[in-house]
């Protein structure tokens, strides 16, 4: 076991908000100014439109079907208007004066089978684009969600959680309603203005030309109001986030800790009910600009069928039209139904553009290519049984982080050593030197930047990564434990593990006995992030769970540096147990965890520059016996005046 000198420093894992700025999903209820700002700021996908395409290829039956049903439903929407002129026409008022009551009952019939119709036509279309898109996003989802486990720890360092979560949940949540209220609005609205409007024509070409040089009108009025409510809208959504950020600030149980710790709930629910205020102005704001746009329409609607009445009036008074009262009544339905389709397609450009957005989001993901993957006919780890089994060697390793500067020194810079099967190596240092980094390396979870990291002989990048950490095990400093049973967290190292293995492992990690006191016993749950169990219960949990995977290399990365003194005994009895009969690789900050190590290397700016027992690192009087004496030393008695 060697170690080589060099110069280096410690890189960084990236920062909270590095990475690739990404904009949430859609802006819901927001300004249209800020959503076309969110479109212009998705990524550009080459072949957006084809490869959308190819994600609805096996629906083709299903689509066609939807477009059909869709323009069919568009098309009769103008029929019972046309059949109301007849009614009144032929049936109410006939040329003769008295009503024409089978006319009228065979004209009253068909009205009720085409409304019959389109209500049977629009069911079966919303049952088949929600089927088609909710399939479609669910194994976009999943698809989504398989691509970013592929992904080097790096990505995760450097990306947010909460825009990866934004990811999955709003632009991916979102593709269901592209065809529900994009696809499928567009083309029915397109349809219904188009037969409306050759119906109004025909109705009565004079009525059309008044109609449609009232309709800018409300369309502008419309807009009008549209952007008022926007603005508002979008900050009601934004004090609603706020709200949101709050809660989960302050009602999280490190939230709740903090603010109980300081006396700070009255703060606290001073800030909440602060918001809540705003949030009450804005909902009042929101709903009163919604009644006077609904007013407007209102007013509209109802004056544009006054006025075609006066034109008709006039016309018919003149003698220079046939209007008749069925024509008047059909005419004033069909204008009724053309406003709300001409409104949405107004909107066409933007809704195309945001669903291209959206897309193209999820795109920019599914495109990343993850940094460390298995080569060709990558290996297996060999049989246990070899005389390799288990060991862990450096050759000369030099690494630095993805997003460290060209400037700045690697955090490892020429390690090698070698750590032989069976032995237990502890690493120390000062913080930054460059420990834990050593544990990444071992199981991949970083490529090195140079020379090579070997597992049981054999390049770890030669290695099937799913093969090379399934013969590692790791208990870190922070132990994460789900929302779940004592028995499911356990099981996650191995799902089919017994009763009876439980059991024996929990004992091994001298945590039995606590899990037997509690009334439920391995069913009990732990609570969010395992808030139920001290932090030396949860560690001990968290090493039966490697001890349950059974590996051949065990890595503790300062797995007892944030224990009590006593935890810390119970703790590190149980590591010792654990790391009987394996390769132990120990990172540590307590030097007195690692005292009884086979050997241990001492790191300093990247560079091992010494490694022995404790013994005879303490005998050199080096860089190790410098960091021995001052967590050992004993501070003197502060000398006392003479009298």
């Amino acid at each position: 076991m060697s170690g080589m000198h060099g110069g280096g420093g410690r890189g960084s894992g990236g920062g909270e908000g590095s990475g690739p700025r990404v904009r949430p999903g859609r802006i819901s209820g927001g300004d249209v100014a800020a959503q076309r700002a969110a479109n212009a700021e998705a990524p550009r996908i080459p072949n957006l439109f084809k490869r959308i395409t190819e994600l609805f290829a096996g629906h083709r039956a299903a689509l066609t079907v939807t477009i059909v049903l869709v323009l069919v439903s568009a098309a009769l929407s103008v029929v019972p208007p046309l059949l109301t002129q007849r009614a009144f026409d032929e049936g109410l008022f006939p040329p003769g004066g008295t009503p024409n009551l089978p006319r009228l009952a065979t004209l009253v019939g068909l009205m009720i089978v085409v409304y019959l119709g389109s209500a049977l036509l629009g069911v079966w279309q919303t049952w088949l684009t929600a089927t088609v898109g909710n399939k479609v996003m669910g194994a976009l989802r999943v698809r989504l969600f398989t691509h970013l486990q592929a992904m080097e720890l790096s990505f995760f360092t450097k990306t947010k959680t909460g825009v990866i979560q934004s990811r999955l949940q709003n632009d991916v949540g979102g593709v269901a309603s592209v065809l529900t209220n994009t696809i499928s609005s567009v083309l029915g609205n397109t349809v219904t203005v188009i037969a409306a409007f050759v119906a109004m024509l025909l109705l009565d070409w004079q009525l059309t030309i008044v109609a449609v040089i009232l309709m800018p009108v409300l369309v502008i009025a419309q807009r009008r109001v549209g952007q008022v409510r926007a603005r508002i809208a979008t900050k009601t959504q934004e004090s609603l986030s706020d709200m949101t950020a709050i809660t989960q600030e302050t009602l999280s149980v490190s939230g709740i800790l903090l603010s109980k710790s300081f006396t700070r709930q009255n703060t606290e629910i001073g800030r909440y009910s602060d918001e809540n205020a705003n949030q009450i102005r804005l909902q009042v704001s929101q709903q009163m600009s919604g009644q006077w746009f609904f007013a407007m329409v209102s007013i509209f609607l109802s004056s544009i069928p006054a006025i075609v009445y006066l034109v008709a009036g006039a016309l018919a008074s003149n003698g220079t039209t046939g209007i008749t009262a069925g024509t008047i009544v059909a005419f004033t339905t069909v204008q009724a139904r053309l406003l709300f389709p001409l409104l949405g397609l107004m909107r066409v450009a933007l809704d195309l553009q945001t669903s291209s957005a959206l897309f193209a989001r999820i795109f920019e993901y599914l495109d990343l290519k993850p940094a460390i993957s298995d080569k060709p006919g990558a290996l297996a780890v060999p049989a246990t049984g070899g005389d390799a089994t288990g060991r862990v060697e450096f050759d000369h390793v030099t690494f630095a982080y993805p997003d460290a500067g060209t400037e700045s020194r690697p955090t490892l810079d020429d390690v090698s050593f070698a750590i032989e099967p069976g032995e237990f190596a502890a690493f120390v240092g000062p913080s930054g030197a460059g420990k834990t980094t050593v544990s990444y390396l071992i199981p991949r979870f970083y490529e090195v930047s140079g020379g090579r990291v070997l597992f049981s002989g054999v390049d770890v990048s030669d290695l099937a990564q799913e093969s090379l950490v399934s013969h590692i095990g790791i208990v870190s400093q922070e132990t994460y434990l789900f929302h779940a049973s004592i028995a499911e967290n356990l099981r996650y190292a191995k799902p089919d593990a017994t009763d009876a293995e439980l059991e024996s492992a929990t004992r091994a990690a001298n945590i039995y006995e606590t899990i037997d006191s509690f009334p439920e016993r391995f069913d009990t749950v732990v609570g969010e992030r395992g808030y139920r169990l001290s932090g030396g219960e949860k560690q001990r949990i968290a090493i039966a769970r490697v001890l349950l995977k059974d590996p051949e290399v065990l890595i503790l990365d300062e797995a007892t540096s944030a224990l009590d003194a006593i935890s810390e005994r119970i703790v590190q009895a149980a590591l010792d147990t654990a790391s009987r009969g394996r390769t132990t690789i120990a990172i540590a900050h307590r030097l007195s965890t690692v005292v009884g190590a086979d050997v241990i290397f001492v790191v300093e700016a990247g560079r091992v520059v010494e490694h022995g027992t404790h013994t005879e690192l303490l005998a050199r009087e080096g860089a190790y016996a410098r960091l021995y004496s001052e967590q050992v030393r004993v501070p003197q008695p502060v000398p006392q005046p003479a009298d």
